[in-house]
């Protein structure tokens, strides 16, 4: 269990535990997506099993979307802003942390399967 969760957090290889998972780690500021490796450059593991093999990892990032959602809107119902505001306020982190949600999405994905 505890293996699982260094390799989600590492983000490396659910096979060996030792290889990267992505080449790049993209970047929200300049519009780069991050992208992955085919195998595993240390135990030449495929990462995409079959076609549409990430579908289900969609349901994995829509979670973490709504608890990055509801922590922001705890955190900022305190200040005394207006509910449009507190609207953009909890949408703001979702669209900063599309890249970390994408990894996170699909190393868990793979991890769970």
């Amino acid at each position: 269990m505890w293996d699982i969760i260094k390799n989600i957090k590492q983000e490396k290889c659910p096979n060996c535990h030792a290889g990267e998972v992505f080449k790049t780690k993209g970047n929200v500021l300049l519009f780069k997506t991050p992208e992955m490796k085919p195998r595993c450059s240390n135990c030449g593991y495929s990462f995409e099993k079959e076609p549409g093999y990430f579908t289900g990892a969609m349901y994995v990032s829509y979670a973490l979307i709504i608890a990055e959602m509801i922590i922001a809107f705890i955190l900022f119902s305190f200040t005394p802003i207006s509910l449009d505001y507190l609207i953009y306020l909890v949408l703001l982190p979702v669209i900063l942390l599309w890249p970390f949600n994408f990894r996170m999405s699909r190393i868990i994905w793979m991890n769970l399967i």
